[in-house]
């Protein structure tokens, strides 16, 4: 499963984000979102979690939780829309 991860502390790290999550099961992957001309993190990320019992549980124990001295939201991650090869979206 793709979990949503936002209002992320600036200054957290993939290695912490992946260590909350690891609580709860495996942990496949895990992004932090950045700005592509500063470096500078956006606040949001992703985790994906191959075991969805152990995803939702981590979703329900993480949500509105401090990390890092940011209280976060958790979600599960809408699919992103299909496109086109020049990058519009399929209607």
């Amino acid at each position: 499963m793709n979990i949503f991860v936002a209002k992320l502390n600036f200054k957290t790290r993939k290695e912490e984000l992946e260590a909350a999550f690891a609580q709860f099961g495996q942990v496949a992957s895990a992004k932090i979102v950045r700005d592509k001309e500063t470096g500078r993190s956006k606040g949001y990320g992703f985790v994906e979690m191959p075991n969805d019992a152990e995803a939702q549980a981590a979703i329900e124990s993480l949500n509105e939780k401090e990390l890092d001295g940011r209280v976060i939201a958790v979600k599960p991650a809408n699919p992103r829309p299909a496109t086109t090869t020049d990058g519009k979206q399929f209607m």
